[in-house]
């Protein structure tokens, strides 16, 4: 796998997380990469708990703004209760407005990411960067995909199966124990997706080139590559030595093929006040 452009360090350092599937399909690249993201975004505080609970909560304020709605105008109270009713559902409307950007951008975003996947079933980089922007980012994370065994291309299918929920688990159990976001509390900020595609892709409304993306050499990334447990390891391990090898020359040669993409969806961060022994 090569070297990333912005890294500023020959040695190649991976934390791999190898799986039993002779393959990685759409499904599981899906999955893993936006479990991932909800992860960095709520280690680095970015939101006050994982996308499923914040998803619910969403939910259920929406549906509790429906009913409150409903029943201030079917019952007749005092004012003082009517008053009191009216402060709820504006209480309501305000945690719905401030969940609202960020669900709609997580929505555009995995919409983007399955359209990406579909055109590039056997996409091999990802990158997530924390800060400001993706030049000047205060973290990096680079998740890389060895596809293992070529799989036919056809529709894609993203229902997270029992095998995309093991290997996110196994993912995130593995940054945790690695420290992936201990630091200290930077404040509400952003996030970008990049992924590296062929030259000829073209999704511009989710999509932008970026043809010499680099970010700071000060930053030193996180990086994750998933394996596919083949039958034969030696060779195997063979493959990821030369690709180690070559790392720089891979950058030269495909440079004219493979490019980085900025997805034009960006997250924000939500002021967040959570508790600094919070893991």
């Amino acid at each position: 796998m090569q070297a990333i452009e912005g890294e500023g360090r020959s040695e190649m350092e991976y934390t791999e997380i190898e799986t039993s599937a002779d393959s990685l399909d759409s499904s599981v690249i899906f999955h893993v990469v936006t479990d991932i993201l909800g992860f960095v975004l709520y280690m680095h505080q970015q939101i006050p708990s994982i996308f499923q609970d914040i998803c619910v909560e969403f939910d259920t304020l929406r549906t509790e703004y429906k009913e409150l709605e409903k029943d201030l105008a079917q019952t007749e109270e005092k004012a003082s209760l009517r008053r009191k009713h009216a402060g709820r559902m504006r209480d309501v409307k305000r945690e719905i407005r401030r969940l609202e950007k960020l669900m709609n951008t997580v929505s555009n975003l995995q919409t983007a990411l399955q359209l990406m996947i579909s055109e590039n079933p056997n996409i091999q980089e990802i990158i997530l960067a924390l800060g400001a922007t993706p030049l000047r980012p205060q973290h990096v994370y680079q998740v890389c995909f060895s596809h293992g065994k070529v799989v036919s291309k056809g529709a894609c299918d993203f229902t997270k199966s029992k095998a995309a929920e093991a290997l996110s688990r196994k993912a995130i159990r593995t940054m945790i124990s690695k420290g992936a976001g201990s630091d200290s509390y930077p404040g509400p900020t952003k996030l970008f997706m990049l992924v590296k595609a062929p030259s000829s892709f073209s999704l511009p409304l989710h999509f932008l080139p970026k043809r010499d993306f680099k970010y700071s050499k000060k930053v030193v990334p996180f990086r994750l590559r998933f394996k596919c447990r083949t039958q034969n390891h030696e060779m195997d391990s063979s493959h990821y030595d030369s690709e180690a090898a070559s790392s720089t020359k891979l950058v030269d040669s495909t440079s004219n093929d493979l490019l980085w993409f900025q997805c034009r969806h960006i997250l924000k961060g939500l002021a967040c006040k959570t508790s600094t022994t919070e893991e």
